[in-house]
């Protein structure tokens, strides 16, 4: 059985993440949902909307993945985890998402830190230009 995984960032960032995930792993289209968050709808109506979404009971054993600690999506993102056994997470990158679906079948205590790992590890200094000397 796969780890869910939810997806909730200011719009269109997760429906974004979520198409580049099916690019790689089409397989995971029924374990990865996007809930996009819009700047001109209040954080309740947000909430009721992802609700609705997701379906209530909120699932046990849900990866949440949202982008920004303390901005809308991620307050959402903890309400709807509230006293149910889910991981939330903030700070989504593609290395992150692409490792947890990779690894979606582990179990979740496990998955969250697969998924810490994958984004602070995709986060890298790839080029720099020439240092230039200080002048006195």
């Amino acid at each position: 059985m796969s780890t869910r995984i939810l997806l909730i960032a200011h719009a269109p960032l997760a429906t974004a993440l979520r198409e580049c995930a099916l690019h790689v792993f089409p397989d995971c289209a029924q374990t990865v949902i996007a809930i996009d968050v819009l700047a001109d709808v209040s954080p309740e109506d947000t909430l009721l909307a992802a609700q609705k979404m997701i379906g209530e009971p909120f699932e046990q054993n849900t990866l949440v993945l949202t982008d920004i600690f303390g901005a809308t999506p991620a307050n959402v993102a903890k309400r709807l985890v509230d006293g149910v056994q889910s991981r939330l997470i903030a700070g989504v990158n593609l290395p992150m998402l692409l490792r947890t679906v990779c690894y979606r079948h582990e179990p979740l205590d496990v998955l969250t830190q697969r998924a810490l790992t994958g984004g602070a590890q995709g986060v890298m200094q790839v080029a720099c230009e020439k240092e230039v000397p200080l002048s006195s």
